[in-house]
């Protein structure tokens, strides 16, 4: 990857305002970066910043602008799964930059690393690079790996932790996103890979369901790893479900002998640290947990 000097700021899925966006632009200029943002950053279509058209348009316009050397996405919501299939990527492939964000940012974490195996980084969008939203460690972790800087994270212990070590390429996201992403041409090889899934908002049968796919598929059984972030907000039944959704990760990849780390700090927490998606990283898990992920120059 490219040193990082120029960022783009484009609206992929939700729309937003100008008062939400002003915070984490400030903070990308005050670490040294030149900001463009996309034509129709503030546009409006029902919940998106514009029709399918204007940001498909706004993320090609990112992709192919030669002074651009990263695209962040202004946040998350719906949207970008129906406009991954009208970009093109013949820019990008000679002159590959680095595409920021998480959650619905998903399925071009995902689409990149099937298609061009370029990293990516799964860390805070421009929404939420503020202080009510992200913490200084997050923020931090993030501005060095932009910097091209190394960081490793000391993650405290679960019960539901399985000991081992594993290096490998890091992969995955959202878990619902995922799921919606199964075969389809942004669906993920998961083989011989470091498993990264965090969640928001679902209910528990549904990530019984998702995991249920994920190993019928044969997503789990040759994993090098598996990490899970945040699973937030969970909901349940009248009638419970029976389970956390820690619990039923770790029932679902139980018969395997990978390292599993849970509660890593990263989706929809506030301490959503950043990770390198599609890069080497090592995972060590026992009575402590270290996880190292360089910089964009990983080797």
């Amino acid at each position: 990857m490219i040193p990082i000097r120029t960022v783009s700021v484009t609206a992929p899925a939700r729309k937003v305002t100008r008062e939400e966006m002003a915070p984490g632009i400030s903070l990308l200029e005050s670490w040294g970066y030149k900001v463009k943002l996309s034509k129709n950053l503030f546009g409006e279509f029902n919940q998106y910043s514009g029709t399918d058209e204007e940001r498909a348009a706004d993320f090609q316009a990112a992709l192919d602008d030669p002074e651009s050397d990263a695209i962040i996405s202004a946040r998350g919501g719906y949207g970008c799964v129906r406009i991954i299939d009208r970009l093109d990527f013949s820019a990008f492939t000679r002159r590959p930059k680095l595409i920021i964000g998480f959650s619905d940012v998903t399925v071009f974490h995902n689409h990149v690393h099937t298609h061009f195996g370029v990293p990516t980084l799964h860390a805070p969008m421009i929404f939420s690079m503020q202080p009510e939203k992200s913490t200084p460690e997050a923020l931090e972790s993030m501005r060095k790996i932009l910097k091209g800087e190394s960081v490793q994270y000391n993650v405290t212990a679960h019960p539901l932790n399985r000991k081992g070590s594993a290096e490998g390429l890091l992969a995955g996201g959202n878990l619902s996103l995922l799921y919606a992403l199964s075969g389809s041409s942004s669906d993920l090889d998961t083989n011989g890979k470091i498993l990264f899934i965090e969640d928001l908002d679902e209910y528990l049968y549904h990530i019984d369901r998702m995991m249920m796919q994920l190993k019928r598929s044969g997503k789990l059984a040759g994993l090098k790893g598996l990490i899970v972030g945040g699973m937030s907000d969970m909901r349940d039944n009248a009638v419970p479900f029976g389970k956390t959704a820690e619990e039923i990760i770790a029932e679902a990849v139980a018969e395997y002998d990978y390292p599993v780390c849970m509660h890593f700090p990263a989706g929809h927490v506030q301490n959503n640290q950043p990770l390198l998606m599609g890069a080497p990283i090592k995972m060590m898990v026992g009575e402590d947990i270290r996880i190292g992920v360089k910089g964009i120059f990983v080797k």
